[in-house]
């Protein structure tokens, strides 16, 4: 599979009077988290709420600032989530993809939303509707 690529709407949830940026992430889904280069998290004024450990692509692991809320638009669709701030580009990862509700399409390197649930979000909730004794 190639490099695929996406084009997303990233804004400060708790700040509705900054302006909403556009940017092209590269789609990881071996990466758990939204990762933003710094300077999008000066633009977006985005707080920093710890410090997290991450472990890179060559093995190495360092400490790199969470910020949040980042909200994230991708077609129609919307995420809010926290975000790592390291790095020269914006990469999209897993947990954010599931929560909007996203599909690869490996034939034609994109991203698109699950052709099952193409108006509102799909989730799983894992419960199984009875009471256990």
């Amino acid at each position: 599979m190639g490099v695929i690529y996406a084009e997303l709407r990233l804004a400060n949830d708790a700040n509705s009077e900054l302006k909403e940026i556009n940017v092209t992430a590269l789609v990881d889904t071996g990466a758990l988290h939204l990762c933003i280069p710094e300077h999008v998290a000066l633009q977006l004024q985005l707080k920093t709420v710890e410090m997290r450990e991450v472990i890179l692509a060559d093995g190495k692991s360092q400490q790199v600032p969470y910020v949040s809320p980042v909200r994230i638009e991708f077609l129609n669709r919307h995420a809010v989530t926290g975000a790592l701030v390291f790095g020269n580009q914006v990469l999209l990862g897993a947990i954010p993809m599931e929560d909007m509700d996203l599909i690869i399409e490996p034939a034609s390197l994109k991203v698109s939303v699950n052709p099952r649930a193409p108006n509102i979000p799909m989730s799983v909730a894992m419960g199984t509707g009875h009471k256990s004794v």
